[in-house]
Protein backbone atom coordinates (compact mmCIF):
# COMPACT_ATOMS: atom_id res chain seq x y z
CA UNK A 1 0.00 0.00 0.00
CA UNK A 2 1.46 3.12 -0.62
CA UNK A 3 2.23 6.00 1.67
CA UNK A 4 3.31 9.87 1.46
CA UNK A 5 6.86 10.18 2.61
CA UNK A 6 5.69 12.22 5.04
CA UNK A 7 3.85 9.92 6.42
CA UNK A 8 6.58 7.06 6.82
CA UNK A 9 8.08 6.29 10.51
CA UNK A 10 12.19 6.51 11.22
CA UNK A 11 14.61 3.82 10.08
CA UNK A 12 11.64 2.23 7.26
CA UNK A 13 13.08 1.27 4.20
CA UNK A 14 10.78 2.79 1.24
CA UNK A 15 10.81 2.53 -2.77
CA UNK A 16 9.63 5.56 -4.41
CA UNK A 17 6.30 4.61 -6.38
CA UNK A 18 4.55 7.92 -7.82
CA UNK A 19 6.00 11.47 -7.86
CA UNK A 20 2.89 14.16 -8.07
CA UNK A 21 3.18 17.79 -8.91
CA UNK A 22 4.64 19.26 -12.35
CA UNK A 23 7.96 19.11 -13.88
CA UNK A 24 10.05 21.72 -11.19
CA UNK A 25 8.92 19.53 -8.80
CA UNK A 26 10.68 16.45 -10.45
CA UNK A 27 13.98 18.23 -11.45
CA UNK A 28 14.09 19.05 -8.10
CA UNK A 29 14.29 15.69 -6.49
CA UNK A 30 16.02 14.42 -9.40
CA UNK A 31 18.89 17.08 -8.49
CA UNK A 32 18.66 15.33 -5.34
CA UNK A 33 18.91 11.69 -6.88
CA UNK A 34 15.39 10.64 -6.52
CA UNK A 35 13.28 9.31 -9.04
CA UNK A 36 10.37 6.56 -9.38
CA UNK A 37 12.02 3.44 -8.30
CA UNK A 38 14.88 4.65 -5.84
CA UNK A 39 15.07 3.10 -2.39
CA UNK A 40 15.20 5.25 0.89
CA UNK A 41 15.26 4.78 4.45
CA UNK A 42 13.37 7.93 6.11
CA UNK A 43 15.41 9.56 8.95
CA UNK A 44 13.39 12.06 10.47
CA UNK A 45 11.00 14.70 10.24
CA UNK A 46 12.70 18.28 11.38
CA UNK A 47 11.24 21.38 12.29
CA UNK A 48 13.61 24.56 10.33
CA UNK A 49 15.58 27.13 12.62
CA UNK A 50 13.25 29.61 13.36
CA UNK A 51 15.02 32.45 12.16
CA UNK A 52 15.12 34.24 9.10
CA UNK A 53 17.03 35.39 6.56
CA UNK A 54 20.22 33.93 4.65
CA UNK A 55 22.73 32.78 7.18
CA UNK A 56 26.37 33.78 7.35
CA UNK A 57 29.38 31.67 7.93
CA UNK A 58 33.02 31.93 8.83
CA UNK A 59 35.53 28.95 7.13
CA UNK A 60 38.92 30.18 8.44
CA UNK A 61 39.49 33.79 7.42
CA UNK A 62 36.52 33.80 4.72
CA UNK A 63 32.62 34.75 5.26
CA UNK A 64 30.55 32.77 2.92
CA UNK A 65 26.36 33.38 2.93
CA UNK A 66 24.32 30.39 2.37
CA UNK A 67 20.41 30.35 1.68
CA UNK A 68 18.51 28.27 4.04
CA UNK A 69 17.69 25.31 1.53
CA UNK A 70 21.67 25.06 1.25
CA UNK A 71 22.28 25.06 4.66
CA UNK A 72 20.08 22.39 6.25
CA UNK A 73 21.66 19.69 4.19
CA UNK A 74 25.18 20.64 5.76
CA UNK A 75 25.28 18.22 9.00
CA UNK A 76 28.11 19.07 11.37
CA UNK A 77 29.12 17.67 14.45
CA UNK A 78 28.50 20.52 17.18
CA UNK A 79 30.21 18.44 20.27
CA UNK A 80 29.63 14.95 19.28
CA UNK A 81 26.02 15.67 18.51
CA UNK A 82 24.88 15.56 14.51
CA UNK A 83 22.82 18.85 13.34
CA UNK A 84 22.15 20.84 10.03
CA UNK A 85 24.32 23.78 10.14
CA UNK A 86 20.61 25.60 10.48
CA UNK A 87 20.07 24.47 13.74
CA UNK A 88 23.44 26.32 15.02
CA UNK A 89 23.23 29.27 16.71
CA UNK A 90 25.58 32.38 16.35
CA UNK A 91 28.40 31.70 17.91
CA UNK A 92 28.52 28.25 17.75
CA UNK A 93 31.04 26.32 15.70
CA UNK A 94 31.28 22.39 13.97
CA UNK A 95 32.98 20.52 11.83
CA UNK A 96 31.07 19.58 8.83
CA UNK A 97 30.28 15.57 9.04
CA UNK A 98 27.95 14.65 5.79
CA UNK A 99 26.81 17.14 3.05
CA UNK A 100 23.15 15.74 1.96
CA UNK A 101 22.10 17.57 -1.23
CA UNK A 102 22.93 14.96 -3.84
CA UNK A 103 25.69 13.94 -5.92
CA UNK A 104 26.56 17.48 -7.36
CA UNK A 105 25.87 19.20 -4.23
CA UNK A 106 29.63 17.87 -2.49
CA UNK A 107 31.25 19.87 -5.61
CA UNK A 108 28.85 23.15 -5.48
CA UNK A 109 29.82 23.61 -1.96
CA UNK A 110 33.76 22.82 -2.65
CA UNK A 111 33.89 25.55 -4.37
CA UNK A 112 32.95 27.70 -1.31
CA UNK A 113 35.32 26.06 1.29
CA UNK A 114 32.71 23.54 2.44
CA UNK A 115 34.06 19.79 2.39
CA UNK A 116 33.70 16.97 5.22
CA UNK A 117 36.43 17.80 7.74
CA UNK A 118 35.61 21.97 7.64
CA UNK A 119 35.32 23.63 10.58
CA UNK A 120 32.32 26.16 10.23
CA UNK A 121 31.53 29.10 12.44
CA UNK A 122 28.22 30.10 12.87
CA UNK A 123 28.71 33.92 12.14
CA UNK A 124 24.49 35.13 12.19
CA UNK A 125 21.43 35.96 9.71
CA UNK A 126 21.90 38.32 7.46
CA UNK A 127 19.73 41.23 6.96
CA UNK A 128 16.64 40.91 4.81
CA UNK A 129 17.46 42.70 1.70
CA UNK A 130 16.40 42.78 -1.99
CA UNK A 131 19.77 43.43 -3.86
CA UNK A 132 19.10 45.16 -7.07
CA UNK A 133 21.69 44.28 -9.81
CA UNK A 134 22.40 45.55 -13.59
CA UNK A 135 23.21 42.68 -15.69
CA UNK A 136 24.04 43.55 -18.95
CA UNK A 137 21.01 46.41 -20.34
CA UNK A 138 18.84 45.27 -17.59
CA UNK A 139 18.00 45.43 -13.78
CA UNK A 140 17.29 42.51 -11.85
CA UNK A 141 16.38 41.89 -8.11
CA UNK A 142 17.00 38.76 -5.89
CA UNK A 143 17.68 37.72 -2.01
CA UNK A 144 20.76 37.50 -0.07
CA UNK A 145 20.12 33.30 -0.44
CA UNK A 146 19.34 33.68 -4.10
CA UNK A 147 22.58 35.99 -4.71
CA UNK A 148 24.61 33.15 -3.11
CA UNK A 149 24.32 31.06 -5.59
CA UNK A 150 26.10 33.42 -7.73
CA UNK A 151 29.94 33.59 -8.19
CA UNK A 152 31.49 35.99 -9.73
CA UNK A 153 35.36 37.21 -10.91
CA UNK A 154 36.29 40.45 -8.84
CA UNK A 155 39.61 41.88 -8.58
CA UNK A 156 40.89 38.41 -9.90
CA UNK A 157 39.28 36.53 -6.81
CA UNK A 158 35.68 34.33 -6.81
CA UNK A 159 32.99 36.05 -4.97
CA UNK A 160 29.28 35.60 -3.84
CA UNK A 161 27.60 38.39 -5.22
CA UNK A 162 25.91 39.49 -2.58
CA UNK A 163 29.30 40.83 -0.92
CA UNK A 164 29.36 43.53 -3.68
CA UNK A 165 29.68 46.42 -2.46
CA UNK A 166 27.07 49.10 -3.99
CA UNK A 167 28.70 50.16 -7.63
CA UNK A 168 31.13 47.75 -7.89
CA UNK A 169 31.21 45.16 -11.06
CA UNK A 170 32.37 41.55 -11.79
CA UNK A 171 31.80 38.60 -13.96
CA UNK A 172 29.74 35.50 -13.56
CA UNK A 173 32.04 32.40 -13.51
CA UNK A 174 29.51 29.85 -11.69
CA UNK A 175 26.29 29.18 -10.56
CA UNK A 176 25.88 26.71 -7.14
CA UNK A 177 22.85 24.68 -7.55
CA UNK A 178 20.89 21.85 -9.12
CA UNK A 179 19.36 22.42 -12.82
CA UNK A 180 16.36 24.40 -11.49
CA UNK A 181 18.10 26.68 -9.76
CA UNK A 182 20.15 27.58 -12.69
CA UNK A 183 17.61 27.80 -15.22
CA UNK A 184 16.12 30.28 -13.07
CA UNK A 185 19.10 32.54 -12.62
CA UNK A 186 20.14 31.79 -16.39
CA UNK A 187 16.71 33.52 -16.84
CA UNK A 188 17.65 36.31 -15.59
CA UNK A 189 20.64 36.63 -17.75
CA UNK A 190 23.04 35.66 -15.06
CA UNK A 191 24.99 33.02 -17.10
CA UNK A 192 29.14 32.26 -17.24
CA UNK A 193 30.49 35.54 -18.13
CA UNK A 194 28.18 38.25 -17.64
CA UNK A 195 29.10 41.45 -16.29
CA UNK A 196 27.29 42.56 -13.20
CA UNK A 197 26.68 45.68 -11.20
CA UNK A 198 25.29 45.72 -7.51
CA UNK A 199 23.21 48.88 -8.02
CA UNK A 200 21.74 49.13 -4.32
CA UNK A 201 20.20 47.10 -1.29
CA UNK A 202 16.72 47.65 -0.03
CA UNK A 203 15.14 46.43 3.18
CA UNK A 204 12.87 43.49 1.73
CA UNK A 205 9.78 42.18 4.19
CA UNK A 206 11.01 39.68 6.74
CA UNK A 207 11.03 36.21 5.00
CA UNK A 208 8.42 33.59 6.32
CA UNK A 209 9.24 31.33 9.10
CA UNK A 210 9.91 27.73 7.09
CA UNK A 211 8.12 24.71 8.27
CA UNK A 212 9.42 21.50 8.72
CA UNK A 213 11.48 19.19 6.36
CA UNK A 214 12.49 15.80 5.97
CA UNK A 215 15.82 13.34 6.01
CA UNK A 216 16.56 10.93 4.63
CA UNK A 217 19.40 8.15 3.18
CA UNK A 218 20.16 7.45 0.34
CA UNK A 219 22.72 5.16 -0.43
CA UNK A 220 25.68 6.46 1.71
CA UNK A 221 24.40 9.79 1.40
CA UNK A 222 22.45 12.09 3.64
CA UNK A 223 19.60 13.93 1.75
CA UNK A 224 17.09 16.51 2.73
CA UNK A 225 13.40 17.35 1.08
CA UNK A 226 11.46 20.27 1.82
CA UNK A 227 7.95 19.14 3.77
CA UNK A 228 5.55 20.53 0.94
CA UNK A 229 7.91 18.69 -1.70
CA UNK A 230 8.32 15.11 0.43
CA UNK A 231 4.25 15.19 0.32
CA UNK A 232 4.18 14.69 -3.75
CA UNK A 233 6.05 11.58 -3.20
CA UNK A 234 4.80 8.04 -2.69
CA UNK A 235 6.35 5.26 -1.43
CA UNK A 236 6.01 1.77 -0.48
Amino acid sequence: MMKLLTDIEPEAKVTVKKIEGGSEVKRQLQDLGISEGIELIMLAQTPSHEHSGAISVKIGDREVALGHGVAEKIYMDKGGVMLSLLELEQGDKGVVRALGGGKDFVGWLSELGINEGTEVEFLGHKPDSTLIFRVEDKEIKMGEGQASKVLAQYEGSPIQINYLKEGEKANVIRLIGGTSVKERLEEMGLKEGAEITLIRKEAAAPTPVRGKYVRAQLGDQLITIGYGTAQKVWVE
